[in-house]
């Protein structure tokens, strides 16, 4: 088994009655994901943005540098079971509020999808509560479809200048 790793954006914006406020649960499911398999390499400081969609409460965001022998797949998995531990429930309404949101956005081998999953995620080069905490951590990681470093990405989004990346190869 070789190992993998990967950068994972973080977001809540709900208390939960035993963690307490979003930035503590933050910590306590990174602190939940570090007991399953995963290595924690560097976790970025938080932030709070605005809400996509509906959902009128502040995020909490950050993102997490994770090492791991699993598959990008199984480490969805384990990402959603910590997910449903924290409260998360997966019906309903597209971008509510929620107390745990965990996000694949890179992974060291590349690009990945299986219908379930797509590795870089569709979204992250533009919005900046991914792209901000990502760079802090891993700011010389590179984009595999566009060869940006998500310092650059997040350069770019600041200024205005980001476009959609070209189609894949």
């Amino acid at each position: 088994m070789s190992l993998h790793r990967y950068l994972v954006a973080l977001g809540s914006n709900q208390r939960h009655p035993r963690h307490g406020a979003p930035s503590a649960i933050l910590w306590a499911a990174l602190d939940e994901v570090g007991r399953r398999n995963c290595t924690i390499d560097a976790i970025s400081p938080t932030i709070r943005s605005r809400p996509i969609g509906p959902s009128q409460r502040v995020y909490c965001n950050g993102a997490a540098v994770i090492s791991t022998d699993l598959e990008p797949r199984a480490l969805l998995d384990e990402l959603q079971t910590v997910e449903a531990l924290f409260g998360r429930r997966r019906q309903g309404q597209r971008w509510r509020s929620r107390t745990l949101d965990l996000d694949i956005v890179l992974w060291s081998g590349g690009c990945w999808g299986d219908g379930h999953l797509t590795i870089p995620h569709p979204e992250f080069r533009s919005r900046d509560f991914v792209l901000g905490p990502t760079a802090h951590i891993a700011g010389g990681w590179r984009d595999p479809i566009t060869g940006l470093t998500l310092r650059q990405l997040n350069h770019r989004l600041a200024k205005g200048l980001t476009r959609p990346p070209p189609p894949p190869r």
